[in-house]
């Protein structure tokens, strides 16, 4: 971010390439296709992809797969082509969703990791969506102190944006994601023949996270959904592909320019200090990405009331977040219990909360510490 909490333009990407049917994206340095090149790795979006474990994990002797109940099955097609490729392969099942965000589940990552003796050489595959990867990458950051994970993710949400970047982390009772750490992936791979089977429900839920990155960073892709919505649902169509590639491409060329989320990967928490909270509150009992879409529409009325996003562009979320199906509303009895989940968020300083708001679209910028009542004129614009 510049100065003033605006977004410095930008006009290159992220190195990509195409080998027959799949994009290949390079996150970090290097060139696609280099391996570990000073940190950096490949998020390969195709169809039918080739997993390719050997020529990620060389030198590795035994993989520890980690995936939910409803995976176990592309779990196991995992776990045989590891050990086609002469590894060893152990697979644990885990609680779904955030149930599996924990920190027993942890723990028992880790006694199993004990048992079968797993060496710095060894490594860790997440094969499941967003909180098995966000999961199994802290299970490996956090064994002897950092070994390899590759991220396998089978949901929308889980390929535009838990796999890739390399925040790991579980939750606790006081909030979401406030223990892990940031462990780049060796790679990370992006089947859409998973999203098959997807329910629609949840394919819904990683529409929110394209749509965020539309409103920060790729107008084309708001362009796609409001020209083709029907499209952007459908597993197999090449609207979605092209979604799904997009979205890869936003990331992966916000975090190569921000690791660690000092200043400009700030930008990919737009809507979500309002979605945290909502989780929160609700026990976890509203998917991420439906929290999320009312946390977008959120920070666009914050930022219209500060004087920041132009009326035109809060209406342009409700119009293609409403045409997807998902939600932009929340119940207007529960601000108190989100104001206080709101301060505990990881991105407030002190007691000072930030939120990511849009000067226009694909103008994103920071707003700091807004007074008590424009954060609760804000809620009341999305209460029902």
């Amino acid at each position: 971010m510049t100065h003033d909490g605006t977004v410095a333009a930008r006009t290159d990407g992220p190195a990509t390439s195409r080998e027959g049917d799949a994009l290949r994206v390079r996150v970090g340095p290097g060139r696609p296709g280099d391996p570990g090149a000073d940190g950096g790795y490949d998020v390969v979006v195709g169809r039918s992809l080739d997993m390719g474990f050997p020529g990620l994990l060389p030198g590795a002797d035994q993989v520890l797969v980690v995936h939910s109940g409803p995976l176990a099955g592309r779990a196991g097609v995992v776990a045989d082509g590891l050990r086609a490729a002469g590894l060893r392969a152990t697979l644990v099942q885990v609680p779904d969703a955030e149930a599996g965000k924990t920190a027993q589940v942890l723990g028992e990552c880790w006694a199993e990791l004990g048992r079968e003796g797993f060496t710095r050489s060894d490594a860790v595959v997440g094969v499941g969506g967003g909180a098995v990867t966000d999961l199994a990458g802290f299970v490996a950051a956090s064994w002897l102190r950092g070994v390899r994970v590759v991220q396998v993710p089978t949901s929308l949400v889980g390929m535009v944006d838990a796999a890739v970047g390399g925040k790991t982390g579980i939750n606790t009772a006081e909030g979401k994601n406030l223990v892990g750490a940031f462990h780049p992936p060796t790679g990370v791979l992006c089947d859409l023949d998973c999203l098959r089977t997807l329910p629609a429900s949840d394919l819904l839920q990683g529409l929110a996270e394209v749509v965020k990155h539309g409103f920060i960073a790729d107008p084309r892709t708001l362009e796609l959904i409001e020209n083709d919505p029907a499209a952007a649902t459908r597993w197999d169509s090449d609207v979605l592909r092209e979604l799904v590639e997009r979205s890869v491409a936003v990331k992966a060329d916000v975090v190569t320019r921000d690791l660690r989320e000092s200043s400009l990967r700030e930008i990919l928490n737009y809507g979500h200090t309002f979605a945290h909270a909502i989780e929160q509150v609700e026990g976890y009992t509203w998917r991420h990405g439906n929290a999320v879409s009312v946390g977008l529409v959120y920070a666009a009325h914050l930022g219209h009331l500060s004087g920041r996003t132009p009326a035109d562009v809060v209406d342009r979320h409700h119009r293609i977040l409403d045409s997807l199906g998902l939600p932009t509303r929340y119940p207007a009895d529960r601000w108190e219990h989100l104001r206080t989940a709101m301060s505990r968020d990881k991105k407030a300083r002190g007691r000072r909360l930030r939120f990511v708001v849009l000067d226009a679209v694909a103008r994103p910028g920071r707003l700091e510490d807004p007074p008590p009542a424009l954060l609760e004129a804000a809620y009341e614009a999305v209460s029902s």
